[in-house]
């Protein structure tokens, strides 16, 4: 009998959890170091004395926090790089166009990805997915489905942001501007992942909906499990736009901290609850006041 084992909950059966906490304490103590590939679900099965399925669920609650990558049924999780969270090393949040593509990966570890998001362009979402159609491509990650949903303001609604500062005459051209931006982006977000699933057999679902609001924050929901939220900090400049100076009230996206806040049994309660409320908010602009989006 592993001593290791047995010590975990005084049973021969340990559960997922058990192999979890093994697994995980081996990390923290730095004896698998970043990048090194973890022992085979074969060979853990045989160490553990646990089914394949036990095995499977402990590698996946290490993942959903983070500290693997690479959990596909093909190759080893890997331990991953904790210095590309959504934290920097002192604690202090990073910028969204940093710290949303390493989550993004993570993410893409589980077999069945789900993607919620609540943003004004997709701009920042469809960047971060970028790394995943590589590592795709290369077999790194392989979901067997991908679901993606993405709140955007409606077209015809009067923005608080991005807005001139004067009430134009004629159309707003800052306003269009962000039109073409949220459509393109959309559109390439959509294109890439649908692209995706038809070259690797992956089952990929992307849906958009609008909102009559102008969300001031932009919010991504993984697989249920995380939520990074950041604010859209809204400032005052002036831009070129069609040869001609224009004033207006923008929001920074990228540049803007993302906020991390983990449902997984290791983070307190008050994250739980938080990924737990946001996604039912989220859910709840879905099904009622939302409406179908057209990317033309």
């Amino acid at each position: 009998m592993n001593p290791e084992r047995s010590a975990l909950n005084g049973t021969e059966k340990p559960t997922s959890d058990a192999v979890a906490k093994v697994l995980r304490a081996r990390i923290e103590s730095g004896e698998l170091g970043v990048g090194e590939a973890m022992p085979t679900q074969a060979a853990l099965v045989v160490e553990f004395e646990v089914q394949r399925s036990v095995v499977r669920q402990a590698l996946k609650i290490l993942q959903q926090e983070g500290l693997l990558t690479e959990v596909t049924r093909g190759s080893p999780a890997r331990v991953a790089d904790r210095s590309a969270r959504t934290e920097a090393a002192d604690g202090t949040p990073r910028e969204t166009m940093v710290a949303l593509g390493p989550r993004i990966s993570a993410a893409f570890g589980a077999a069945d990805v789900r993607i919620d998001a609540l943003c004004l362009t997709a701009e920042s979402l469809s960047a971060a997915l970028g790394e995943q159609r590589r590592l795709v491509h290369t077999r790194e990650s392989m979901p067997a489905t991908v679901t993606v949903r993405v709140l955007m303001p409606n077209r015809d609604i009067d923005l608080a942001f991005p807005r001139m500062i004067s009430s134009p005459e004629e159309a707003d051209p800052v306003h269009r501007r962000w039109l073409r931006m949220r459509n393109a982006h959309g559109t390439v977000l959509s294109d890439h992942l649908r692209g995706l699933g038809a070259a690797h057999g992956i089952d990929v679902d992307v849906q958009f909906k609008a909102l009559p609001f102008t969300p001031p924050v932009k919010l991504y929901l993984l697989n249920g499990t995380e939520a990074l939220f950041a604010y859209y900090r809204v400032t005052e400049r002036e831009e070129q736009i069609n040869r001609q100076p224009v004033a207006m009230y923008d929001a920074l996206g990228g540049e803007s901290p993302l906020f991390s806040f983990g449902a997984d049994a290791r983070q307190p309660h008050r994250d739980h609850a938080f990924v737990v409320q946001s996604q039912a908010w989220f859910d709840a602009l879905w099904t009622t006041i939302a409406t179908d989006l057209n990317l033309g």
